[in-house]
């Protein structure tokens, strides 16, 4: 009986690691959508993790005669009992280039999210509140700006 129920505990803790792996992951490839009040923005964008709690992300957007290039840094954790679901928080510099004015901005855009990864498919998504502020001329802070991300996992 002892041997029957340690062969169980173990069974599930090998178990419960296995699941623990496989919501880490190293790469990820996929679609970014920054939205909210003004402008709505899309492109690539690619997420590192560095150690399964620490990611960079780096994407260049799209949209309305704007090109935005930014890399952020991310603390990564998952949510005790959801399976794929991650919390996140994090900030990085992003610089947007205004095509048809012809000026360029500077901003800091922190950011506090969720990510879920499918665990029986390489595919994730992620949702985040990513205020904006502009730090170059006529400084700004826009607190209504969002981010969508769709993502393809490499690895």
């Amino acid at each position: 009986m002892k041997q029957s129920i340690s062969l169980i505990i173990t069974v599930l803790f090998l178990f419960g690691i296995q699941n623990l792996n496989a919501q880490a992951y190293k790469n990820a490839l996929g679609i970014g959508i920054d939205l909210g009040n003004g402008s709505t923005l899309a492109g690539p964008q690619f997420k590192h993790s560095m150690d399964g709690k620490n990611a960079l992300n780096a994407q260049v957007l799209f949209g309305d005669n704007l090109t935005a290039i930014g890399v952020d840094y991310s603390y990564n954790q998952p949510i005790t009992g959801a399976s794929g679901l991650w919390w996140y928080v994090g900030v990085g510099p992003q610089i947007t280039f205004h095509d048809k004015v012809d000026k360029t901005y500077f901003a800091i855009r922190p950011a506090l999210g969720i990510e879920y990864k499918i665990p029986t498919v390489p595919l994730g998504f992620h949702f985040d509140w990513k205020p904006w502020w502009n730090l170059s001329e006529h400084t700004d802070f826009e607190a209504g700006r969002f981010s969508l991300g769709f993502k393809f996992i490499l690895n």
